[in-house]
């Protein structure tokens, strides 16, 4: 009995050496590709230009797939994420630029000229509809000055 207990006490200590690697490393569930494209969507590729990280087909944005990855793995939310990003590589890799500064004006330019087009319709199609002044309408007829002229509106007259 005294041979098998350190047999077995080094057979214990050999089987935890062996497999508390394969323990450490499940650190939570992977994210699937559908929560990696999620993130991946609202950031533009710092390489390419105006193209979406989950569809850019270069190595680089393949490699920051699988950072974001392993970002959600570890327990980043999409916000820190973002801001890793923008940290990185700037605001330009955002897909909807931040709220703040002189970008504030690409979310209020376009309803202004919205509003103002509609506006300008507007008056146009008004002034279209407006009657011409009753002044205007009640002017004389002048009579033809010249001989020639008269001749041919009273020929005119007769063939009616």
């Amino acid at each position: 009995m005294k041979k098998t207990l350190p047999i077995l006490f080094f057979s214990a200590l050999l089987l935890l050496f062996v497999f508390s690697p394969v323990f450490a490393q499940s650190a939570g569930p992977t994210p699937s590709d559908d929560e990696v494209n999620a993130v991946a969507k609202q950031l533009f590729c710092p390489v390419c230009e105006n193209t979406p990280l989950d569809v850019c087909p270069t190595q680089a944005c393949a490699q920051w797939r699988d950072l974001i990855r392993l970002k959600l793995t570890e327990g980043w939310t999409e916000d820190q994420i973002k801001q890793y990003f923008v940290d990185q590589y700037g605001a330009r890799v955002l897909s909807a630029p931040p709220l703040e500064g002189f970008s504030w004006f690409i979310y209020i330019i376009p309803p202004i000229f919205l509003a103002a087009g509609v506006y300008i319709v507007f008056r146009a199609f008004r002034a279209m509809r407006k009657p011409v002044n009753a002044a205007v309408q009640e002017t004389p007829v002048q009579t033809p000055s010249d001989d020639y002229l008269r001749r041919v509106e009273e020929e005119l007259k007769q063939r009616k």
